[in-house]
């Protein structure tokens, strides 16, 4: 039964979306996903001999890297979210250079400051084809691997970011158009085409160096996972949802039987081949998870998602991510080179690395990325006179 109980609005003042703390805290849990994916990797994406996973009983660390490897999936989770926070916060009116303005200020700032920290650090020596279009944000519309993975490798996905925000204006204009009984059609079309682009890659794209982890070609690895226009349905299914969110159409589903979905479509990944695994698995559950936290939001019914510390650490997760490239990346095998350890002194080795990349994030979070917003994101114009703002005009923990 679609749940029709709680209106759009039901809270804040009126015309106002609800607010979505919910899904502030539901970004943090997927952010400690892909967190504990670095944190087991078997070989280090700088130094492959330095391992980032610190325990050094076999059968344990291969356990870690094969429970938490496909954490990756968890930026999936990411594009759908914000898919969905931005259609479900921007309203009528709102001029497309401003919210551009927005999402910049949103995005580079933060990029900016660990891109300078990494190639002061560790990238000097990257030549500059490389390192430019990772400083726009454009390098993996490259399939060349040394322009991919320069600078800072968590950076790509803010490529697939700032294109889906380039096309927002327009993507929206076209979801409003619409009706509400196609709705769930074109739910499912998204689905549809997220689950196509393996099919695609496999049948239609070679070439490249092989990458025995993935068993695949370079560039079927870089279509299916990092070339921006692919991962467009994700970002395309999360507006889709929030609509049908917001008409109330969505089913009496809750968030305990979305935790169990996202469970199975998780295992299910471990039987998937690449490139399927990266996605075609959880794309249906996290879709689950972000409705069912909204929907709960709607009704006013919070829950510990929406406690204080969940949506602090929720708005901490972008910065807690951007930083990983330096602090598990570089810092690491920096501080501790290859070397691995017993359980005890793995476990809290693990804590205090965790904890180093919640400073860092916390530190760029603190004093860059909310002083930026706080300064320049806001409309020139008067109050009286200026249009609604998107993602900032509810308190949704800036998911984006």
């Amino acid at each position: 039964m679609a749940d029709r109980t709680g209106a759009a609005t039901s809270s804040g003042p009126p015309g106002r979306p609800a607010a979505l703390p919910s899904l502030t805290g539901l970004r943090w849990v997927a952010a400690m996903l892909v967190f504990f994916s670095h944190a087991s990797l078997l070989s280090g994406p700088n130094r492959p001999d330095a391992p980032l996973n610190l325990f050094a009983n076999h059968r344990i660390a291969k356990g870690l890297s094969d429970v938490f490897g496909p954490g990756y999936v968890a930026v999936s989770f990411f594009f759908v979210l914000s898919g969905f926070v931005l259609a479900w916060s921007t309203k009528p009116g709102e001029r497309a250079t401003a919210f551009w303005r927005r999402r910049a200020l949103k995005i580079y700032p933060n990029h900016i400051v660990v891109f300078v920290i990494a190639m002061w650090l560790f990238a000097s020596s990257t030549p500059m084809h490389a390192w430019l279009p990772n400083l726009f944000l454009v390098h993996t519309w490259s399939n060349q691997p040394e322009v991919i993975s320069s600078v800072n490798l968590p950076a790509w996905s803010l490529c697939v970011e700032v294109f889906a925000y380039a096309l927002f204006p327009l993507l929206l204009m076209l979801l409003r158009r619409i009706p509400e009984s196609r709705l769930w059609l074109w739910a499912g079309g998204m689905v549809a085409c997220v689950v196509g682009v393996p099919v695609v890659t496999q049948l239609f794209v070679s070439g490249g160096v092989r990458i025995p982890m993935y068993h695949l070609w370079m560039n079927q690895l870089w279509f299916s996972y990092g070339f921006p226009p692919m991962r467009l349905f994700e970002f395309g299914l999360g507006m889709v949802l929030a609509r049908i969110v917001a008409a109330g159409l969505w089913p009496r589903i809750g968030l305990v039987a979305s935790a169990v979905a996202f469970g199975a479509g998780y295992w299910l990944t471990f039987a998937l081949p690449y490139p399927y695994r990266f996605y075609v698995g959880t794309i249906i559950p996290f879709g689950m998870l972000i409705c069912a936290a909204a929907a709960k939001d709607v009704r006013g019914e919070g829950g510990w998602l929406a406690s204080r510390p969940m949506v602090w650490l929720g708005n901490v997760s972008f910065a807690f991510y951007v930083v990983q490239g330096v602090v598990m990346f570089w810092g690491r095998p920096r501080v501790l080179d290859a070397r691995t350890y017993g359980v005890v002194p793995a476990l809290g080795l693990l804590i205090a690395l965790f904890l180093a990349n919640l400073l860092a994030g916390w530190l760029l979070y603190r004093l860059v990325e909310m002083p930026v917003m706080r300064r320049w994101s806001r409309s020139r114009k008067r109050p009286s006179q200026a249009a609604p703002r998107s993602t900032e005009s509810v308190p949704v923990g800036k998911a984006a």
